[in-house]
């Protein structure tokens, strides 16, 4: 088990920009991506960008590609999801992930608690 520790979640107009963090401890040795979903009022939870933690490779959901980026510190298990260009179509609670294997979300991944981002118009 992971745990995970986000921040940086907030109140922002749109156009604005935010950063998440998240922090991992536990068992992080066999880490494999970390990455970030989010959950807006009523739709279910979606991917928004993961990061291969060895190669640093990113993916990003079509939504946000263009303006969110996923970046990592390998020495600090952290992870950050810069945000600009932010849309009232942002406004969800953001979940870090991650993960022993490529199935980020999957059933072998470990949460955070959430964070809320909320922009408005």
């Amino acid at each position: 088990q992971v745990q995970l520790v986000e921040s940086g979640g907030g109140l922002v107009q749109a156009g604005d920009s935010l950063r998440l963090s998240c922090a991992a401890s536990g068992r992080t040795d066999s880490t494999y991506a970390m990455g970030w979903f989010r959950q807006a009022p009523g739709k279910e939870r979606e991917f928004v960008a993961t990061i291969n933690w060895k190669t640093g490779r990113t993916s990003y959901a079509d939504s946000v590609k263009g303006r969110f980026t996923i970046s990592r510190d390998n020495a600090k298990s952290t992870i950050y999801l810069q945000m600009n260009s932010l849309e009232p179509e942002d406004t969800a609670v953001y979940y870090c992930a991650e993960s022993p294997n490529f199935l980020i979300g999957g059933s072998s991944s470990s949460w955070g608690q959430g964070t809320q981002v909320t922009v408005s118009s």
